[in-house]
Order: C-alpha cells, then sequence, then structure tokens
C-alpha cells in the first residue's frame, strides 16, 4: 500500500555529484527538494568513499580537476578546509617491469632494452612510410600512430580489459577522438622538461596533470558535506529508496514519484520537476504514461560495463607509492591497482599498513563478478604478488565492493538509441531533467557530471531552457541555448569506443 503523497517541489532521484549538485544548488535558492538514494548508506554514488574496519577507499579513483571555474568554486564551498594538493604519480606494468605513465622517452628505452627499442623504432618507422589506408579500427589507427610494437605494449591489453572489446573491434573514430588531446610530440617535451606549476586550466591536458586536488578522507567527503548541506537548508534525503515509477499527469503537469523502502512500502512524492541521474534503461521502463514501442526498445538496448574493487590490505614495504599502476599484462585479470594511502594518508588509519585496490572491469553476468567475496579475495592476492607489489604473508585482510553500472556501453547503435529517448522526453514529459553519467548515458567525469546538474538548475529557476545540457562537453564546458527550448544540434556525446562500423 502507498503511504502518504508529500509535495516536494523537485524529486531529485541519485545522491551522486550531478544529483547532490543540483539538491543543493535548488535547496540554496529556496526551493524543496526531496532526494532519494538506492544505497541504504553511502552518498556519492561512483564518487563515494566505502570505508572496511577503518579504512576508506575510493571506487575507482576520482582526482579534483576541472577547466571549469564554476565547479572548482563549488567545491571550495563545498569543503573549504579539507581538500589537499596531491603529487600525481602513475605507472604501466609491463612484461615485469614498470614504465612512468605519462611515458617518459629515455626511461622507457632503457627499460624495453636495447633490441626491443630498435624494433618499436622500426615498427614506428614503417607506420609512418606505409601507414594502413584508411583505417578502420582502435588497433589500426594507433598503429599508425606509434607503430605496432608500442600498440601491442602500451594500448592494446589495458583498453580490452576495461571495454570488454578487441581494439581491431573498436572504431578509429574513438581512438582519434580520444587521443588528439595527448600529441607524442607533447608527451615527449613533458617528459623531457622540468615539472611546472598548474597553469591556465585551458592550456592543461588531463593526463599530463603533475598533482590534483583531493578530500583528505576520500571524495565521498564531499558529498557527505553537501547531502549535510542540503539538509540543513529544509532539503531531505532518503537513503535506501528504490524509484519505481515515475508518472506524469499531462492535465496539471505535476509528477508523482513511487519510491520503495528497504521494508517494501511504497512512499508516493509529488513534484514539479523530477531530476534524474539514475540509468537511463531503467528510467524509461519507469515511465508512465509509456513511452512508445520504438523508445522502450531503445531504453533496452542500452548496456553497461560493471566493476569491481578488492581492497587488501598489508603491511607496507614501500614497494610502490604511485596513486595508481596501469597493469598492462594479459597473464592476470585486474586492470588497475590504486594505492589508496597515495591519495590520502588520513585514508589508512595505521601507518605501518597500506590498502591497496585491485580494480576488475566486467559484465554482472560474467563468471567474475558471481564470485564469491572470499575467491575474490583470494585472486587480488594472488595477482598482487603475481606483480610483485606485494608478499603473500603480508597482505593481512581485503573486502570487495561491487559497481553494477559503472561505465555506460557506448555500441555501434547507442548514440542512436540515446537520441531516440531525448527526443521522446523532450516532447512528451516536461519537467523531467536528465543530468549526470547514467542519467543522460553519456561517458564523464564528476565535473562535466557537476555542470549538467548546475546548468538544470539555472533552467528551472528560469522557467525555459537557457542552457543546453547535452552540450556540455568532458570539460564541463557549455554554451547558452540560442533561444528558450530550442534543441542544440550538439549531442555533447564524449568520444566512446564502438564497433568498426561495417
Amino acid at each position: 500500500m502507498s503511504g502518504a503523497t508529500r509535495t516536494p517541489g523537485v524529486v531529485v532521484i541519485g545522491a551522486g555529484p550531478a544529483g547532490l549538485t543540483a539538491a543543493y544548488l535548488l535547496a540554496k535558492r529556496g526551493i524543496a527538494v526531496t532526494v532519494l538514494e538506492q544505497n541504504p548508506e553511502y552518498v556519492g554514488g561512483i564518487s563515494r568513499t566505502e570505508t572496511y574496519k577503518g579504512f576508506r577507499f575510493d571506487i575507482g579513483g576520482h582526482r579534483f580537476f576541472s577547466k571549469s571555474a564554476e565547479v572548482e568554486a563549488l567545491w571550495d564551498e563545498l569543503l573549504p578546509h579539507d581538500m589537499l594538493e596531491r603529487p600525481r604519480s602513475s605507472r604501466i606494468f609491463y612484461d615485469g617491469k614498470f614504465y612512468s605513465y605519462p611515458l617518459r622517452p629515455f626511461e622507457a628505452l632503457r627499460q624495453l632494452g636495447v633490441v626491443e627499442s630498435a624494433r618499436c623504432l622500426l615498427s614506428y618507422v614503417q607506420a609512418r612510410v606505409r601507414p594502413v589506408r584508411n583505417p578502420r579500427s582502435f588497433e589500426d589507427w594507433v598503429s599508425n600512430q606509434f607503430g605496432a610494437r608500442l600498440f601491442n605494449i602500451f594500448f592494446k591489453t589495458y583498453t580490452e580489459k576495461v571495454w570488454g572489446m578487441s581494439c581491431r573491434e573498436i572504431s578509429a573514430d574513438w581512438a582519434a577522438q580520444r587521443i588528439k588531446g595527448l600529441s607524442l610530440g607533447r608527451a615527449v617535451v613533458h617528459g623531457l622538461l622540468p615539472r611546472r606549476p598548474r597553469g591556465s586550466r585551458k592550456e592543461v591536458v588531463k593526463t599530463l596533470l603533475d598533482t590534483f586536488r583531493y578530500p583528505r578522507l576520500g571524495p565521498g567527503m564531499m558529498w557527505e558535506a553537501a547531502g549535510r548541506r542540503v539538509t540543513e537548508l529544509g532539503g531531505s534525503i532518503r537513503m535506501g529508496r528504490r524509484v519505481s515509477r515515475l508518472r506524469l499527469d499531462r492535465e496539471t503537469g505535476r509528477w508523482t514519484v513511487s519510491a520503495v523502502s528497504p521494508d517494501g512500502a511504497v512512499e508516493d512524492l509529488e513534484a514539479t520537476h523530477v531530476v534524474s541521474s539514475a540509468p537511463m534503461r531503467e528510467l524509461v521502463q519507469s515511465l508512465e504514461p509509456a513511452p512508445g514501442p520504438a523508445e522502450l526498445a531503445a531504453a533496452r538496448s542500452l548496456r553497461y560495463r560493471d566493476f569491481l574493487t578488492v581492497a587488501l590490505i598489508a603491511r607496507d614495504r614501500g614497494v610502490f607509492q604511485d596513486n595508481w599502476i596501469y597493469i598492462h599484462d594479459a597473464s592476470v585479470h585486474v586492470g588497475r591497482v590504486q594505492n589508496y594511502k597515495s591519495w590520502s594518508p588520513e585514508l589508512v588509519p595505521d601507518p605501518l599498513l597500506a590498502c591497496y585496490g585491485l580494480e576488475y572491469f566486467c559484465n554482472d553476468q560474467d563468471g567474475l563478478w558471481r564470485r564469491s567475496d572470499a575467491e575474490l579475495v583470494a585472486l587480488a592476492k594472488l595477482e598482487l604478488v603475481t606483480l610483485g607489489l606485494a608478499a603473500d604473508e603480508d597482505v593481512l585482510d581485503g573486502c570487495v565492493v561491487r559497481q553494477a553500472k559503472a561505465y555506460p556501453v557506448y555500441d555501434a547503435d547507442y548514440a542512436r538509441h540515446v537520441d531516440t529517448i531525448r527526443r521522446a522526453i523532450d516532447a512528451g514529459y516536461p519537467g523531467l531533467h536528465l543530468v549526470g553519467r547514467n542519467g543522460m548515458h553519456k561517458y564523464n567525469n564528476q565535473d562535466h557530471a557537476m555542470m549538467t546538474a548546475m546548468l538544470t538548475v539555472e533552467n528551472i529557476a528560469a522557467g525555459a531552457t537557457r542552457f543546453d545540457v547535452w552540450a556540455v562537453n568532458q570539460d564541463a564546458e557549455y554554451h547558452e541555448a540560442g533561444s528558450a527550448g530550442r534543441r542544440s544540434s550538439s549531442s555533447g556525446l564524449r568520444a566512446v569506443p564502438e564497433p568498426v562500423a561495417r
């Protein structure tokens, strides 16, 4: 039986960076807001900070850097005294050796050895003299730029682990767009010249950042602070609430959002606007009146990539001080290893211990996802030892965090499906606003997700579409709509891997 109907001005679905940014800015404007979050314990979405026996750890590693001054200002407003400036250190593990990332040319050549370096150089020359004509795949495009041998060493394995696709099946268009910000020449200059202080946001390539900001207790600290601000301003955050239905009364323009609590009770919330960062696939299938067959089919076609973090507690032998290491080794399942103490010493309560996060990219139907926590901890321990990052006797404990729908999957048809859904919502569901990574099915960083929420609040407050949130790019840059309500021709979709066009 449904509970009593309440009447907040805006219902926000999801308490991640996008949802909480929207809720906080709405509450600051005096607009009544209620946030519904499915997680019963943590706010922050994938930017939350989990805890285990006093240890804190990030889900994926979240650097706080943005080319948007508005986003940086909001971070400062929420955490004025708790942001650390951290040195960035990351490496690639390949063939039993470690390489600085971004690459340092002389170091890389020394590590590869004379023979392999010569082969890489010849491969590069061959690629420049006789490139693959009309490259169609990621492999073709990267090999043309760097040579086949460097492609196999520094691009192939990690890319395939993350996306679960062969590099022969990923479009060359994605490679051209994804890598365009970092040229080989720029990486060489960066590796040879002394490191410089942070420059203009507009000029910095994120891959080449030397430092970044980070909350001293992890990224969740930022979003816990945002949640507190929302409630202090009169808003409400309801944890453990799964949204089961969104019903629009087209006569009145009012929304009724049905939320299921952990005990199975259903509460109906009325709203004039709904801001959703929930996965687009589930959102569309919960709408009433239901969209048409084409829109439902488009929603069912959207797919997601899931993610496992196995956090291992070990004696700290100072084996590595990196923030993270990319694992370019096909003999192990792990794709990346985080060293949480290097993100912030305060994440680890005992200075004699370390906490490492082994990250596995998978699908929720994979055998890896279905393994028990004990099996995954044992696998992670074995792989950490295999990589030479810890001794067997030094690993003391561990836990597993599963993150479903961590990354929207960008197959050959995803953009068409998203556009179909977007058009239907624009035309038939006034007052429904999509924000954030899963809400818009866009691969973005948290500053991008925040900017979509910030502009959505501006649109709600103005009572008109002043800003086209779909045109926000991966650097959280945006522009005003040409006229109220006009739909931009720009999709704002980030360059993403998709299969080779057949």
